[in-house]
């Protein structure tokens, strides 16, 4: 068992032809993953690598190779248009890696994905995508650092993602599935929908749920571990030295107020049942010792 990408998954690349998705869309491909269709207008009729055909839409793809999952490439002014062709084309799971895509352009995306309630899912944009370990990996995340096993990490930092799946491999500790949900501040998939998977996945056992300064995903996430989560969830919060005002790499991790600074966070995820590490390099140990008792 694993939570939305597995040996089955059927993946079409946007942008598969340009330098980044043909680069990782080959990572993925010798990883194990079913790339079976790219899209890029245009470019219908070549094949990529020999062996993957390429439509000029998105659509065309889906329909000659029964894809059910996109995972996007395309350039930041026209990401969001991609990720809307998805929605049309019908795929279950749309993962978005571009950064620097518009908040206006991703407001639209999300007054669309609102309306499909559910029928299609997105992770992204500004994220490394999702892998669970062994099965399937669709993003930009190093798979040689992943084990199969049984605990989920879902993360809004792509970097700190690899950080974490690194300190439960080297402890022997394997993975179900790892998300990175990215951090801008209109996106897809947060904590909670994750959770919500994670919590119903019997292969998974426990949790690392890894936050960021600047919105209240992580208090929603909070609310509902200790509400509904049986499961032992470790936690950690980056940014607790940055002044308010500061921004962490994307618009998503600015302190706008009281509530979204580190230090309110994580005495929010503590109040709800969550341990959270003190440093970064302490996030495994952390859920490891939770998880003896």
């Amino acid at each position: 068992m694993s939570i939305l990408v597995n040996k089955s998954t059927r993946i079409v690349v946007q942008g598969i032809t340009g330098s980044a998705g043909s680069f990782h869309a080959k990572q993925c491909m010798e990883y194990g993953s079913q790339i079976v269709a790219g899209s890029t207008p245009g470019r219908g009729g070549t094949m990529f690598e020999g062996k993957v055909p390429v439509f000029n839409t998105l659509s065309h793809a889906v329909r000659e190779t029964n894809a059910n999952t996109s995972m996007i490439f395309v350039p930041p002014p026209g990401a969001a248009d991609a990720i809307l062709e998805a929605f049309d084309a019908g795929v279950a799971l749309v993962v978005c890696i571009t950064e620097g895509i518009p908040v206006s352009d991703m407001l639209r995306v999300r007054r669309v994905l609102d309306t499909l309630k559910g029928k299609t899912r997105l992770i992204g944009p500004n994220c490394p995508g999702i892998i669970t370990p062994g099965e399937c990996k669709i993003g930009i995340m190093p798979g040689h650092i992943h084990k199969t096993g049984n605990i989920g990490v879902v993360s809004r930092s792509g970097t700190l993602t690899y950080e974490a799946v690194g300190q439960l491999t080297s402890l022997g500790v394997g993975q179900s599935t790892c998300i990175g949900i990215g951090g801008d501040p209109v996106a897809g998939m947060d904590f909670v929908d994750v959770l919500e998977l994670f919590q119903a996945d019997p292969n998974t056992h426990g949790v690392i749920m890894i936050g960021e300064i600047g919105g209240g995903a992580e208090a929603r996430g909070a609310d509902y571990i200790k509400a509904h989560m049986t499961k032992p969830v470790a936690g950690f919060i980056a940014g607790a030295t940055a002044p308010a005002g500061k921004r962490m790499g994307h618009a998503g991790a600015i302190i706008s107020g009281g509530g979204d600074t580190a230090a309110a966070k994580i005495k929010k995820l503590e109040s709800c049942g969550i341990r959270v590490a003190p440093t970064p390099s302490d996030m495994a140990s952390t859920l490891m010792a939770m998880m003896k008792k």
